[in-house]
């Protein structure tokens, strides 16, 4: 069977009828360089790019280097930098499917071994724009990292070299200054990123007029991006491969919804022409109100439901949404506690929830409750407990399915310590909690202490609540959590979650 490559769209392959193959973009000039080549970015920005490619409205395409040795830049050679991206989701109550060949990216470098090919990126005056996403752990500052270093160990690192390199060729030229837009899922991304590269700009020595350039002519922008991208459906990559009658390495896959938030417009819009796409790009004055919305509702959702459904037996998030308990019990904690605990417009909050909710029933994503349960306790902590506090703050009472939320991440945080993992057993499932190593020993030394008793239970949640490490603060100041999440936590390991769920709501 043959493999996409230009050569398979250029020749006289016979391509199902369907699919979106799209106009050729082989001509058009490389204006942005990305730092990832995994399938977020591929399945987001580099989709925005195609779909403004074939409107006639950027013209422009996007060469990728790995942050990363050992990446994907050889499959997206050999496949000229293209691939098929399958969109899928619920659309006015229906399923829809939508697939397409993405022809946004030129080519692929690996700075690993082609370091001089990656620098004469920073020397194309038509490069303008810089793109990333090297996940949460990607904008961090490395002490280790020398400029001289072929790459630099941290993304921040390369980024600093890049822009330094750039600075030099064009002799400081205000006009060559880049628009940086990353991606990563942390708080004002761009403000962190640029920090870091003055840092370095700083004790590496580098001149005062290079910063001087890269404060006045380089923008950072703070955005905050919004989209499910399971990425390479290996489940069915053998009946998708029949279908479309080619192989293809890099096959990607992701929900309909897309959201992209960017801090700030001015001078970029117009050559940016995102939304004239039709693409839902949103340029604020203020992302606050965006990254409030999307951290407390949709990612605090499946924080706070995610352990009482895995204590329960799901494995999924469909499964979760769809059970007649825990459905209802989701969609509780949503309306009930979680919106009437944010400070914003409460329609711009329900109509988001209700979105969410139809992203949740996606029948063509799997995702899985384990991977949410990853790290819970710093999630818990950013996604869930602003909303728990403000709520208590604002109605003078506790919110009860927030609490018992907790009570079950807890009772999933049971285990021993080997390694960087916590071994623990849920109902017939051997599974290995990842997260911060001092969290999981805090966590396993508290239960090496309980005994099951009630006021056993209670010293847990007390010792557990007094780590202001974990939560910034200590929990036990808040009158009456402790008792609740006490409480709570010892229905479930007397009675298991099902019916300790049942006694403490269904009968309300």
């Amino acid at each position: 069977m043959l493999q996409l490559n230009r050569s398979l769209l250029e020749g006289n392959f016979h391509f199902p009828e369907g699919l979106d193959i799209g106009k050729d973009s082989k001509q058009l000039p490389e204006k942005i360089i990305q730092f990832g080549e995994g399938n977020f970015l591929r399945a987001f920005v580099d989709w925005m790019v195609h779909e403004m490619n074939q409107k006639g409205l950027f013209n422009g395409r996007v060469v990728v280097v790995s942050p990363l040795p050992a990446g994907l830049i050889p499959q997206l050679n050999a496949q000229d930098g293209l691939y098929t991206l399958i969109l899928r989701g619920m659309s006015q109550g229906e399923a829809v499917s939508r697939e397409q060949i993405i022809r946004s990216i030129s080519r692929g470098i690996d700075m690993y071994t082609e370091w001089q090919e990656f620098l004469k990126c920073a020397e194309n005056p038509e490069i303008e724009y810089v793109v990333s996403n090297t996940t949460e752990a990607g904008i961090v500052y490395n002490p280790s990292d020398r400029p001289e270093d072929t790459p630099p160990a941290s993304f921040p690192g390369k980024l600093a070299v890049y822009l330094y390199h750039r600075y030099q060729h064009f002799a400081g030229d205000p006009q060559k200054g880049m628009t940086i837009l990353p991606c990563e899922l942390i708080d004002r991304n761009g403000d962190q990123l640029k920090g870091i590269i003055l840092r370095l700009a700083a004790e590496w020595g580098w001149p005062e007029a290079f910063k001087t350039w890269l404060e006045e002519h380089n923008r950072f922008f703070n955005t905050l991006v919004d989209r499910v991208v399971p990425g390479y459906p290996k489940d069915e990559i053998a009946e998708l491969t029949n279908q479309l009658g080619y192989k293809d390495q890099l096959m990607d896959t992701g929900e309909l919804f897309h959201l992209w938030v960017i801090e700030g417009a001015e001078g970029v819009q117009e050559k940016l022409p995102f939304v004239e796409a039709g693409l839902n790009v949103i340029w604020t004055g203020d992302m606050t109100p965006y990254r409030t919305r999307k951290v407390r509702i949709l990612n605090g959702a499946h924080t706070s439901s995610v352990p009482v459904a895995f204590l329960y037996g799901l494995e999924t998030v469909g499964e979760m949404v769809e059970h007649d308990v825990l459905g209802r019990y989701t969609r509780e904690v949503i309306f009930e506690e979680i919106i009437p605990s944010v400070d914003l417009d409460e329609s711009m909050l329900t109509e988001y929830a209700q979105s969410v909710l139809e992203r949740f029933e996606n029948p063509y994503i799997k995702h899985y409750l384990l991977s949410i349960l990853l790290n819970s306790t710093s999630k818990f902590k950013t996604r869930v407990l602003p909303s728990l506090l403000n709520y208590t703050k604002k109605t003078g009472l506790l919110p009860y399915k927030l609490c018992f939320s907790m009570a079950a991440l807890f009772a999933v945080y049971r285990g021993t310590v080997e390694g960087t993992v916590m071994k623990c057993r849920i109902g017939d499932k051997d599974v290995d909690m990842k997260d911060d190593l001092a969290t999981l020993q805090m966590m396993q030394a508290a239960w090496s202490e309980c005994d099951q008793s009630l006021e056993s239970v209670l010293h847990l949640v007390r010792r557990i609540f007094a780590e202001t490490k974990v939560w910034g603060q200590d929990l036990n100041e808040i009158t009456g959590l402790a008792e609740k999440v006490g409480a709570d936590l010892y229905a479930i390991l007397q009675d298991g979650v099902k019916k300790a769920i049942e006694r403490s709501f269904l009968n309300k």
